[in-house]
């Protein structure tokens, strides 16, 4: 039957092309938490009222963070291109696609941090400020841990716009199920190839949105 339908799909392929679109999720995503982890912090530690309150740093780093988190993708990878040739001494490839992945996502993640952050009852800040704590210790015993569920559904919602932007970066040669249902559906006409690759990015969608929540849900004490 699905011979039938879908003869021009090679499952193989397919497999090949969804583990090319998770390692290019995967890597980007754990880069763009570091990053996202700290840029948020610095964001929300120099911003008004924050424990290292320092207008020009943050107002530095804000317009960095809303620079790369405004560029659309497609247009950040062209202008990467020196960087990641440089960097990955090749453009083609899922490895070519990482920089731009990361480079596009750890700001928007960033956003997400610092807005978590906020969410965290000033009143333990201040109590633990009080306590004698240091500036390390209420960042690592009360903002984060606080901001947790917070932050892992930052982290799910930024892994699910990777997603899309691996297939954008798969369509320019980049690999994965992107470049499957550019190249081998669309460009050669073959609707059933395009159909069978948007399933299967839809399947890793709801699997990370459903690990996400599970995670949340079961860490979220409120």
């Amino acid at each position: 039957m699905f011979e039938k339908w879908f003869s021009n799909v090679d499952l193989d392929v397919i497999w090949d092309a969804t583990g090319e679109t998770v390692y290019m999720t995967l890597i980007s995503l754990a880069f763009a938490f570091v990053i996202g982890i700290i840029l948020g912090l610095l964001l929300f530690l120099t911003g008004k009222g924050g424990l290292w309150e320092n207008k020009p740093i943050n107002a530095v780093i804000g317009a960095v963070v809303n620079i790369f988190r405004s560029i659309p993708f497609i247009i950040l990878i062209i202008l990467l291109l020196g960087f990641t040739k440089f960097l990955m001494h090749t453009i083609l490839g899922p490895n070519a696609a990482l920089p731009a992945l990361v480079i596009g996502s750890a700001p928007f993640y960033a956003r997400l941090v610092e807005i978590a952050l906020r969410e965290v009852d000033k009143g333990v800040i201040e109590a633990a400020r009080s306590m004698g704590a240091k500036t390390t210790t209420i960042i690592f015993k009360v903002l984060l841990p606080e901001s947790l569920p917070a932050l892992i559904s930052g982290i799910t919602v930024t892994a699910i716009a990777l997603i899309g932007s691996t297939a954008i970066a798969g369509a320019i040669g980049a690999g994965g199920l992107g470049d499957l249902a550019y190249v081998e559906g669309y460009q050669s006409g073959n609707t059933d190839v395009t159909l069978v690759a948007t399933v299967f990015i839809l399947i890793i969608v709801f699997i990370i949105q459903i690990i996400g929540d599970l995670i949340t849900n079961k860490i979220d004490k409120r």
